[in-house]
């Protein structure tokens, strides 16, 4: 591994919905810090070690702000974000990286992971990944499979055939289990979680996969024949990515090649799927209680307690998960923890803003939370960060009165260009094309009111944008 060959693939999709109201879709549980001082995302990062290239990165237009500037708060490079316009599942995504690898070594290893996962061992994980490059390097699809700890029907099973030195031969994949049936693949030893963490050579996957999967294979290769550089990322092309049909690595490919080997992982893995994931993992009181933010316990057992703000208090609760955010609620006991799901759905079927956003929202220039609304009205409280500026844009529903509480803004107002700087506030009149910049060295907050028939982020219109965004992103 001295020259590096192993690259990461760091899979930055999905949205954790089972840990609402935390994660959400625009800011999913990948990018939150839920145990350390870290991101899972900057989590996953920071476990690799020095014997790995720099990672590629794969996510979707919508996030891929959040992936740049979280690697880049960490000091570390990446070897490109790969957008993705539409989520097609792991097979096709591995693919895109698999393409981007052998056009700098021909040679290359994959290093598949995804950002939202848990591994408090980090020297056994470094370990595992060394000792399962020897074994790809001879041309075997390497997978981790994970030591079970208990009869678990949220995961997918990896049956062990043969072993062979530290790796096993894969027997079978079997799907997610009854309680019953893990009860007995836990008591036969013969079965390991699915980790969804593997490691190949990156032509050997293409192999598999144009063998197996031509069809996703001819569409990841056209994409990656039209690529468009734009800042930290890398635009595939759209409809040829969008022609490929979407499906897992599992499926596409591990379950039908040959010479697959299972590397046992035993290093305090979670993928944190539900908040009673986050419990089993989280230090505790002397009465089994987990919390973070201002909280209180009294007479309470074995609870998890979540508060982003206000305080929240607990009196003769027992097993039980409390998560508070400015804007939403969650209490559930903590055996139905995977069943928030059901919230998530009837949040999504009203289409409920819930489902999408925190009340603060992030950005590529600061952020903005909405501290109070009405049927005409908005405000929020604004920060740009330094050196950084809003799109040139217009409303067509809606006029703007802006406050500076700190720092110093310039101004765009038409034909206008003019500084406004604490206690000092301009009015932006519907239809006037505008443009907000931090010039100084300290962030620029202001307060933003809003007023108008509709007040909608999606009432955007940009004509230039140093992000390259459209519409309301």
């Amino acid at each position: 591994m001295e020259n590096k060959k192993v690259i990461p693939v760091v899979l930055c999709g999905g949205s954790g919905s089972r840990l609402w109201p935390w994660s959400r879709d625009g800011y999913p549980k990948q990018f939150l810090n839920l145990q350390g001082n870290h991101t899972m995302l900057q989590e996953t990062i920071l476990r690799l070690g020095e014997h790995v290239d720099e990672p590629i990165m794969i996510c979707g237009e919508e996030h891929r702000f959040l992936v740049a500037e979280q690697v880049r708060a960490l000091g570390s490079r990446h070897n490109g974000i790969l957008l993705e316009p539409e989520g097609r599942n792991t097979a096709p995504a591995i693919a895109l990286a698999a393409l981007h690898a052998i056009e700098q070594n021909e040679d290359s290893m994959l290093l598949v992971l995804p950002a939202d996962h848990v591994i408090l061992d980090k020297a056994g994980f470094q370990a595992a990944i060394e000792e399962a490059t020897n074994v790809a390097q001879a041309g075997s699809l390497v997978t981790f499979g994970i030591v079970p700890q208990s009869p678990e029907t949220g995961y997918g099973y990896i049956r062990a055939g043969k072993q062979k030195n530290l790796a096993f031969e894969v027997s079978n994949f079997v799907e997610k289990p009854d309680q019953k049936t893990a009860q007995q693949y836990l008591d036969s030893g013969d079965y390991y979680w699915n980790s969804g963490m593997f490691l190949f050579r990156a032509k050997r996957y293409l192999e598999e996969l144009q063998q197996h999967r031509p069809e996703i294979y001819r569409a990841c290769q056209e994409a990656m024949a039209n690529t468009d550089k734009d800042l930290d990322f890398i635009r595939v092309e759209r409809n040829a990515f969008l022609s490929s049909p979407s499906d897992s690595i599992d499926y596409a490919v591990m379950e039908n090649a040959q010479d697959i080997r299972m590397l046992p992982l035993d290093c305090g893995w979670s993928d944190l799927g539900a908040w009673s994931a986050l419990w089993e993992i989280a230090d505790k009181d002397s009465q089994g209680n987990s919390s973070s933010g201002n909280t209180i316990f009294h007479n309470s057992n074995n609870c998890l307690v979540r508060s982003a703000d206000k305080l929240v208090a607990t009196v003769g609760l027992d097993d039980v998960i409390v998560v508070d955010t400015v804007d939403a609620t969650l209490v559930a006991a903590k055996d139905s923890a995977q069943d928030v799901k059901a919230v998530v759905q009837q949040l999504k079927e009203s289409s409920s803003k819930l489902l999408q956003n925190h009340r603060k929202v992030y950005r590529p220039w600061g952020n903005y939370d909405s501290v109070d609304e009405g049927e005409r009205f908005q405000v929020k409280r604004i920060v740009v960060n330094p050196g950084a500026e809003l799109s040139l844009q217009m409303h067509h529903h809606r006029a703007e009165h802006w406050i500076v509480v700190q720092g110093t803004a310039l101004v765009t107002k038409g034909e206008e260009e003019f500084l406004v700087t604490e206690n000092q506030s301009t009015y932006i009149p519907l239809g006037t094309r505008h443009r907000l910049k931090n010039p100084g060295e300290i962030p620029l907050e202001l307060i933003e009111v809003q007023s108008g028939s509709y007040l909608g982020e999606d009432d955007i219109v940009r004509f230039e944008d140093h992000y390259g965004r459209a519409g309301d992103e």
